[in-house]
């Protein structure tokens, strides 16, 4: 009997031992702000797409007749001429959904481009 209490015991302890007692449901996610701008100079041969407050996708500063993902992966081929080395640059508005934005990049990385850029904002309030 005594046997069978320590073993149980070195369960107790190993479990004990073992458990996260942490809530990830309130785990606070602060996203990260870019603090340096892009070089002028790489902007030479790149396609934009745009992401709207609304979710809508325009690429090159034109609109696409929807917000299929099959659309933007027509527009986006007919725009880079099959080249999938030519840079991609995601611009977001901030207001846009996330959902909307990993669609775009899921669309671009599926066709095979192989440089996704996310635009940011320089926020100046570093000095360089």
């Amino acid at each position: 009997m005594t046997s069978l209490i320590d073993v149980v015991l070195l369960l107790l302890i190993f479990f004990m031992m073992s458990t996260k007692f942490v809530d990830e449901g309130r785990l606070q996610v602060r996203l990260p702000e870019a603090g340096v701008q892009a070089d002028a100079s790489s902007n030479d041969e790149t396609v934009e797409i745009e992401v709207t407050a609304e979710g809508g996708y325009r690429l090159d500063g034109r609109d696409l007749l929807n917000n299929s993902p099959d659309t933007l992966a027509t527009a986006l081929s007919r725009a880079t001429g099959g080249n999938r080395a030519m840079p991609v640059t995601i611009r977001a508005d901030a207001r846009a959904m996330h959902q909307s934005v990993v669609t775009a990049m899921d669309v671009a990385g599926r066709l095979g481009y192989r440089q996704l850029n996310i635009a940011t904002v320089h926020d100046g309030s570093e000095s360089r």
